[in-house]
């Protein structure tokens, strides 16, 4: 047997990137990316052509070269995009996780000048931007400011903070659309069916199309208007179970296909939800002009839609052996700026001039970490017990013989989400740790058609569950897995899936944690904030049961795991932020004083300053040094000293 792999502390898998998320000004000169600042990652700038060896942080002091033109010392900045014409840099924050997230504008040529709120209102959410190539100086954006469950449309003039009131939701608007010369609004109809419709006069309409609520969980996605405004780029499973890319013409409704790819979907809806990962459409950020698709299976392909960036994507796909991820360019699209998917190097960023050929890299997001010493993410498949397909991934510890190890199986949330082959610190620092790491896209997951996703309707704590159990059970039939040391563990849906392994099938699991995973689907559904209740009857309504109907009500309570909380053998580990708006905290309160009300074996860290998902380095810091010694003590796995 070999010697086990070296010890790598939690703060260097959970501390702040050196750099990240860069993004290229539209005259191609600046960068903008995150940067720690003060603990917290706040966005600075730099000239492309600067000496990038020059770190950024150094204590008590601003590097030259480098600068910073936000100064968030409470929570990390996320999300942050250039005007149309580079003249603003903007960014979204949120409260302590609590999701109201505001617009806020810096100017890049006055760094020293503070942030300025945009949205100033509080308890107020912004529910969508869009930039208008046309009016650089212009967002249409998307507020609950008059009420907390209905989104209007604004104008927002960037320079002044002016706020004009474009239209008023009758009630049943979800979501908007502008065009450079009217307004579109999709509604969802009684049945699930969503409706896109012209706004005219008043709230009068002109209805263009409809998509059935089969087809449809959330909303259209993704919706990107062509540059002329006369159609809508938009995913499409209409009589497929796969999502191609088709446009929508805004006169007549009619789909047209411009492109798909054989075998795999659209890779839509996860990157809507979730900013890490980069959108299924690449547009010009200045034009809006198609560039190009992404489809994702076990790994990703692009398809060129535009001659220029059809000869640009072969020297970008060049410079990495992993995944294209993020992408910017300039005006021109000559230069650019992009970031790769990797499972053990990730977010590598480079700088490419198409005119001159020339290509540097420009930072590795984690210096300090050794790709060499991580675990390699394998994309499997295994099969669930009624015959359904289930990609997995599986992650071995390194440097010791896979054979009846401690294993992790890692649950992902939603469910209407997916595992990807991409670098996740968790994994690694399960790996890392001497786990066996095994993720299950069960029933439900999206990505995999509309059959997959469809799979588990009414099939929570059913069928779902005994995919994970299925995989599992094949990893330990293959000799990797030691069936007595095994977790469940997940985050929000997958942490109710580690609290359902721990209350329906005890016998498998010695231990189980749940990230604000949910205990009661009865309170999940009902609890829905109030301007995402319209959005939910294809999702929560459809696959988990209406609260409302006697009969759905009491069926969702038999899957809950806070009725099952007697039969919880393993000791629990809980999770949770305090300012948690889609699984409220008391998910995890109920089943804390259940468990020790019998003197069972339950831990429960409860964050005050976080919401759904740890933001802060220092949480992410404390969550998972926890997490480790808890595993270490019931799976014995490694744990490290200064945890």
């Amino acid at each position: 047997m070999t010697s086990a792999s070296e010890l790598i502390a939690v703060e260097e898998f959970f501390g702040p990137p050196a750099r990240s998320r860069a993004r290229l000004s539209p005259n191609g000169m600046t960068v903008a990316y995150l940067a720690p600042w003060r603990g917290r990652l706040n966005v600075s700038l730099r000239n492309v052509d600067s000496d990038w060896a020059t770190p950024d942080e150094v204590p008590g002091a601003d590097v030259p070269g480098a600068r910073r033109v936000t100064s968030d010392t409470r929570r990390n900045i996320d999300t942050f995009f250039w005007t149309v014409d580079g003249r603003y840099l903007l960014f979204q924050q949120d409260t302590d996780g609590d999701e109201n997230w505001h617009l806020h504008r810096v100017d890049p040529a006055r760094p020293d000048r503070p942030a300025v709120d945009l949205t100033p209102f509080e308890g107020v959410r912004l529910l969508g931007a869009q930039l208008p190539p046309d009016r650089p100086g212009t967002a249409f954006i998307q507020l609950n400011k008059r009420r907390p469950d209905l989104a209007d449309l604004f104008e927002l003039d960037l320079a002044t903070g002016r706020l004009i009131s474009i239209a008023e939701n009758p009630g049943d608007v979800v979501h908007w659309l502008h065009t450079p010369d009217r307004a579109l609004v999709f509604t969802m109809e009684e049945g699930g069916d969503h409706l896109l419709s012209e706004w005219t006069n008043g709230d009068r309409r002109r209805p263009i199309a409809r998509f059935p609520g089969t087809d449809v969980l959330f909303g259209v996605l993704p919706a990107a208007l062509t540059p002329d405004g006369t159609g809508l780029w938009i995913g499409s499973s209409r009589g497929s179970d796969r999502t191609r890319l088709v446009r929508l013409d805004l006169a007549t409704g009619e789909q047209t296909g411009v492109d798909s790819h054989p075998v795999f979907d659209l890779d839509t809806p996860r990157p809507e939800a979730d900013p890490r990962f980069p959108s299924s459409l690449i547009l010009h950020p200045g034009t809006g002009e198609l560039l190009g698709a992404r489809y994702l299976g076990a790994r990703q392909e692009i398809h060129a839609l535009d001659p220029h960036f059809a000869a640009v994507l072969p020297r970008l796909a060049e410079l990495s052996d992993g995944d294209l991820a993020h992408v910017s360019c300039d005006s021109t699209a000559q230069r650019w700026v992009v970031d790769f998917t990797h499972d053990r190097d990730p977010g590598v960023t480079w700088f490419y001039d198409h005119a001159t050929g020339r290509a540097r890299r420009l930072f590795r997001p984690f210096p300090h970490l050794d790709p060499s010493q991580l675990a390699p993410v394998t994309p499997i498949t295994l099969t669930a017990r009624d015959g359904l397909t289930l990609p997995c991934h599986l992650t071995l510890p390194t440097r010791i013989e896979p054979r009846k190890l401690p294993t992790v199986l890692l649950v992902h949330g939603g469910p209407w989400y997916r595992d990807s082959w991409s670098y996740d610190p968790e994994v690694q620092l399960l790996a890392n740790r001497g786990y066996v790491v095994l993720q299950v896209d069960v029933r439900g997951s999206t990505g995999y058609g509309k059959a997959h996703t469809q799979a588990a309707i009414g099939q929570f704590a059913g069928r779902m569950h005994d995919d994970l159990i299925d995989a599992l059970d094949q990893v330990i039939d293959q000799g990797y897995t030691d069936p007595d040391r095994v977790a469940i563990y997940g985050t929000s849906y997958g942490g109710y899936a580690a609290l359902v392994g721990a209350a329906f099938t005890p016998e498998r699991f010695a231990a189980a944690i749940s990230y604000t995973g949910m205990s009661d689907l009865v309170d999940l559904v009902e609890s829905v904030v109030p301007f995402a209740r319209r959005s939910v009857e294809n999702s929560y309504l459809r696959y988990i049961g209406d609260p409302d109907d006697p009969r759905h009500r009491a069926d969702m309570l038999a899957r809950s795991p806070i009725t099952r909380v007697d039969d919880i053998t393993a000791p629990v580990l809980l999770i949770h932020g305090a300012n948690d708006v889609r699984v409220h905290r008391r998910h995890s309160d109920r089943i804390a004083d259940a468990l020790r009300s019998r003197g069972a074996e339950v831990e429960y860290l409860l964050n005050e300053a976080e919401g759904h998902w740890f933001s802060n380095p220092d949480s992410n810091i404390e969550l998972y040094r926890t997490l480790e010694r808890f595993l270490a003590r019931h799976l014995g796995g490694r744990a490290s000293t200064a945890s």
